[in-house]
């Protein structure tokens, strides 16, 4: 008897599982392909691509993936994922997003993913993300975004990673990034980016990587970088960069890698990197570099890799002490014989690493 109650229990079981699948199955989108891939309790849901105008406002309840990139929504609700609690992942790039709700994501606590890349966003609504407490990855790339405030991010303790690429952003206000305390990536590349304010990184203590390549920067401001304590990386290749000052990159002790190619530079302190111990790569390539005090790299131990190509070097004299070093030095000149005279003419074409500093000629 006891075997035979235990067979019925299991069978209740079972014919209420089926019931329960049948149910959150018939909550599916007809446009849309529901299925469980990570057990019984989690539902993977994709409306890739399917013509919809608007956010499904049904969804399985067990929803915890949903793709609805390349369709046309064009703005998000209050609420939008309120009925589905279990949500980690929502991908909603290339739609024709215009207006978020403050409340949009209200509820969705467990969101690891946003991926908003691509739409038509120009303002983001204060403290929008605030219930987002595990959000880990946010696209906002190629959208319209003009102003940060720091009241954006607000509640957004645990994001790792942010992408802000092509918008329009011109400016850094202070504390922009203030709430994002662990912050590991930030990537504002191709914006039109023309004043950082000296505060703007306050608060990003946990941050690996910044990007601003192809922005509009002629300056960088004392201290800018200084809140910057465990940055690995930076990239500020193609701006408009004409020279660095002697604190410009003050603070960066953990700085390894430094990207400063297709700029403008013509002069560097010769102890503009004296307070970059770790700095492995430096490319400066593409500037408008006619000699550097040589003695500055003698100065970074663990210099690996350096980029000096594709400036118009002057080989006279004062290039000695740059000739020097690169003939002593086990750092990888890359690529060796690229760097070339300009001038004086004699030289011209001539790699800096083939010259003979005894004939080196001083010009008055």
């Amino acid at each position: 008897m006891t075997e035979c109650s235990g067979r019925m229990e299991h069978l209740a079981w079972l014919i209420l599982a089926m019931l329960w699948m049948v149910q959150a199955i018939d909550s599916c989108p007809d446009v849309c392909k529901c299925s469980r891939k990570s057990g019984p309790e989690k539902s993977d849901v994709n409306c890739h691509k399917r013509g919809l105008r608007a956010f499904p406002s049904k969804l399985p309840s067990d929803a915890w993936i949903v793709k609805l990139g390349e369709n046309g929504i064009t703005n998000l609700k209050a609420n939008t994922l309120r009925s589905i609690p279990k949500i980690e992942s929502v991908n909603l790039e290339r739609n024709a997003i215009k207006s978020i709700h403050p409340q949009a994501f209200s509820g969705a606590k467990q969101l690891m993913l946003l991926n908003l890349y691509g739409n038509h966003i120009s303002i983001l609504p204060p403290r929008g993300f605030q219930d987002l407490l595990n959000l880990r990855f946010l696209m906002l790339g190629q959208n319209q975004i003009g102003i940060l405030k720091p009241e954006i991010f607000a509640g957004m303790r645990n994001l790792s990673e942010l992408d802000l690429t092509l918008n329009a952003l011109t400016v850094l206000p202070p504390n922009a990034f203030k709430p994002l305390i662990a912050l590991k990536v930030l990537d504002l590349s191709l914006n039109r980016i023309q004043k950082i304010s000296p505060k703007a990184f306050s608060g990003l203590r946990q941050l690996l990587f910044l990007n601003l390549d192809n922005n509009s920067l002629k300056t960088i401001p004392s201290g800018a970088f200084k809140p910057l304590q465990s940055l690995e990386m930076l990239v500020l290749d193609n701006n408009l960069l004409s020279t660095l000052t002697l604190t410009a990159l003050d603070g960066l002790s953990n700085l390894q890698e430094l990207y400063l190619r297709n700029n403008e530079l013509e002069l560097l302190p010769s102890d503009v990197f004296i307070n970059l111990p770790k700095l492995s790569q430096l490319a400066l390539s593409g500037n408008r570099l006619k000699t550097v005090d040589g003695n500055m790299f003698t100065h970074m131990p663990v210099l690996k890799k350096l980029y000096l190509h594709d400036n118009p070097w002057q080989c006279d004299c004062n290039i000695s002490p740059l000739v020097r070093w690169m003939g002593d030095t086990k750092a990888t000149l890359s690529p060796r014989h690229s760097p070339k005279c300009v001038t004086p003419q004699e030289l011209r074409n001539k790699s800096l690493s083939s010259l003979q500093i005894d004939k080196l000629l001083c010009h008055t």
